[in-house]
């Protein structure tokens, strides 16, 4: 039996999709590597280009912006953070994890907090878009941590788990710039560590059965 007459005709897009995906992946490693060697200064469309050895009209095919580029490298470091962190122990513990993997790339810390200071401002919508996302997704994933710890006796319950987790990223992200600009003066992984011990535990029942503060 032979094939159908547009067999040929669909498999070519399909083709063409797959090395288009396949180049668009390759240019994000490179970039992403780049930016972690180099920081964001190297990072501008153009001079990606010319890194590359691609032109600035076949970059841009990928990323029509500065801010798409780099939203996709932080998306991609993400990824990549994720598969080998595993999964945090607790609320602030997987924030502390990353404060001791972020010093080996100063560069995607310095990414980041580019980006954050570009979503609070104005014209960077692709930015803003990224950063709202992802602080309602740690809200949201901190926040049944925290539930968890407070159904195992860990984390009074009484305490709100959307303010803990809040906390938590506000001070992650904090740290972060602090230590980015004196890496000296500034132990992340230690800061939050204090951080996580000043979380309020359970309150201890006295002998008549009542809480004691």
């Amino acid at each position: 039996m032979s094939a159908p007459e547009d067999a040929g005709q669909d498999a070519a897009p399909r083709r063409g999709y797959a090395k288009g995906a396949a180049r668009r992946a390759q240019i994000l490693d490179q970039v992403l590597r780049m930016v972690a060697e180099q920081g964001v200064d190297a990072s501008s469309l153009r001079s990606v280009a010319e890194a590359l050895g691609i032109s600035h009209a076949a970059l841009r095919h990928y990323f029509p912006t500065r801010d798409d580029l780099l939203v996709a490298v932080y998306r991609a470091h993400e990824v990549q953070r994720g598969e080998a962190g595993g999964p945090p122990e607790s609320a602030v513990g997987g924030m502390r994890k990353s404060a001791v993997l972020n010093r080996e790339v100063p560069g995607l810390v310095q990414l980041y907090t580019t980006l954050a200071g570009d979503a609070a401002g104005a014209g960077h919508p692709v930015t803003r878009e990224f950063f709202r996302e992802r602080f309602a997704r740690l809200r949201a994933e901190l926040s049944d941590q925290v539930r968890a710890d407070q159904e195992a006796g860990r984390i009074d319950p009484a305490v709100d788990a959307g303010d803990i987790a809040a906390l938590a990223i506000a001070a992650s992200d904090g740290i972060q710039v602090q230590w980015l600009l004196d890496p000296d003066a500034v132990d992340g992984a230690r800061v939050l560590e204090l951080l996580e011990r000043l979380v309020p535990p359970p309150p201890v029942a006295s002998s008549e059965g009542t809480a004691r503060p």
